[in-house]
């Protein structure tokens, strides 16, 4: 017996050496299929871009709601949204009855319907009161949140089950973050023009139906994601297990540092981003003098860093994730500080914001897959696997940090005075500057600094922990938590 368990061992002992040498392991997946996992970001930036980039302005400039108050809005319902994810994870994680379509799959295309139709309506402002618009912004917005907690929820936990593959899922969050800034670029040169082509004399009608063409491109991009992606890896799930609480979205996050570090990260990158896309169109108007320069200004920066996110592979494969991370935010920062320190030029702030902004994307498609990296490690720290409710932590900093963008950018249109459609101050300039530079700028130092020195699940360790529990072996006790820590 002794010398049976000695030559599992030392099997074992080859086989993680021969994976770690390879830089994989476990089936490798369809390329079809990680194609069609980038397509639901299509579908979520579709929708999720518009409200982003253009809901400040449609409530400003079209609906007649005031910044400071607009502030609010995104403030009180990111917040809310916030809250919205650990229920859905929750829902999600306790479904009993799993079809062959799989967990996550259905979910998702269901929410994404009703994703699209809100995406309309929030788009849509009544004749009301100023009370009355304020109030049915707040509302429609909170709903929104809640559909889309239904959606993005179940696609972020879907790609943890398509492959354990380290290559494969630098693949899907290459390709995910491909549609996440395909969208994005499509959305930053297209919804103006449309919106101009079709309002006219009325600029509200321009909107509701720009936004109604992206509404309909997302549901059509969120079916081709569900037809072509399949739930590939066989997980063990406790079917005896009670329903979660908030007891154990809490459990999730504390027991699992990695994740925590993912969380502190995502607060800052994803406020910059925001920020970023949300000022650029009062940029252009104000600070560079027409508003026709937001769609060129956007094609530039982010048709670079859609090929800038086809380097993630590459670059992971030769330096590993959390290195590429930092390097790319060190970079960034730079690039977006320089561009708060020059004077407005053109030409020099196309560069910067184009650098700035390549940079920023790169570690931003990284996090997907370090976010499958993180829920592999749950399940292996503690025993349980969840997938919904890790994600939704997860997407918890992401609300967060929308809910910051969302404060930042109407917070400083509001406090230096700024005024629809009209002559701005030197004092508003700056601030829409600083707003759209210097604050991403240093949001990126600070992500720089968290994960140099919080994440500690480098490649190397995660293909320990992958291999693990592709052999079963999950329960605390087993593996030595010492195992990460080294």
């Amino acid at each position: 017996m002794a010398e049976d368990r000695t030559a599992a061992t030392a099997k074992r002992q080859k086989t993680l050496a021969q994976e770690l040498t390879d830089g994989h392991h476990s089936k490798r997946i369809p390329l079809r299929q990680k194609i069609a996992y980038g397509f639901g970001d299509f579908g979520n930036g579709f929708m999720f871009d518009l409200g982003q980039a253009y809901l400040t302005k449609f409530w400003i400039d079209a609906a007649g709601i005031g910044a400071g108050a607009v502030a609010g809005i995104f403030g009180f319902t990111k917040i809310f949204d916030a809250f919205m994810d650990p229920i859905a994870g929750s829902v999600i994680d306790n479904r009993k009855k799993i079809g062959k379509a799989g967990k996550f799959r259905p979910v998702m295309l269901i929410s994404s319907f009703l994703l699209g139709i809100m995406t309309i309506v929030t788009f849509t402002m009544p004749d009301l009161s100023p009370t009355g618009k304020i109030i049915y912004a707040y509302v429609v917005y909170m709903i929104w949140g809640a559909i889309y907690s239904f959606t993005n929820d179940p696609y972020g936990s879907l790609a943890s089950v398509m492959t354990r593959n380290v290559q494969d899922r630098s693949f899907l969050a290459t390709s995910r973050q491909v549609g996440s800034v395909g969208a994005q670029f499509l959305t930053g040169i297209a919804f103006i023009p449309l919106m101009t082509m079709f309002g006219g004399n009325n600029e509200r009608h321009g909107y509701l139906i720009a936004a109604s063409i992206f509404a309909i491109l997302g549901v059509v991009m969120f079916i081709i994601c569900y037809l072509g992606t399949r739930e590939n890896v066989k997980v063990h799930r406790d079917k005896g297990a009670q329903p979660e609480g908030f007891k154990d979205y809490f459990k999730v996050i504390f027991t699992n540092g990695p994740l925590f570090a993912i969380i502190l990260m995502t607060i800052f990158t994803i406020s910059a981003m925001n920020t970023n896309n949300q000022m650029m169109v009062f940029f252009a108007q104000y600070n560079l003098g027409h508003i026709g320069l937001q769609p060129i200004v956007n094609a530039i920066m982010m048709g670079t860093s859609i090929v800038g996110v086809f380097m993630i592979p590459t670059l992971t494969k030769h330096f590993g994730k959390r290195k590429t991370a930092m390097v790319s935010f060190i970079v960034g920062a730079a690039a977006n500080i320089l561009n708060f320190i020059l004077p407005t030029n053109i030409a020099t702030f196309i560069i910067l914001v184009t650098i700035g902004y390549t940079a920023l994307a790169i570690p931003n498609g990284i996090t997907w897959a370090f976010v499958s990296d993180v829920i592999d490690y749950g399940e292996w720290h503690t025993g349980m696997r969840k997938e919904a409710l890790t994600y939704a932590a997860f997407n918890f900093s992401r609300k967060l940090a929308q809910s910051l963008a969302a404060l930042v950018s109407a917070g400083v249109l509001a406090i230096t005075g700024y005024v629809a459609n009209a002559h701005q101050t030197p004092r508003t300039l700056t601030g829409i500057k600083a707003a759209m530079t210097l604050y991403p700028g240093v949001c990126l130092l600070i992500a720089a600094v968290v994960v140099g020195f919080l994440y500690k699940l480098t490649d190397d360790r995660y293909t320990k922990i992958a291999a693990d529990l592709d052999n079963g072996v999950w329960e605390k006790g087993k593996i030595g938590d010492k195992d990460i820590k080294k």
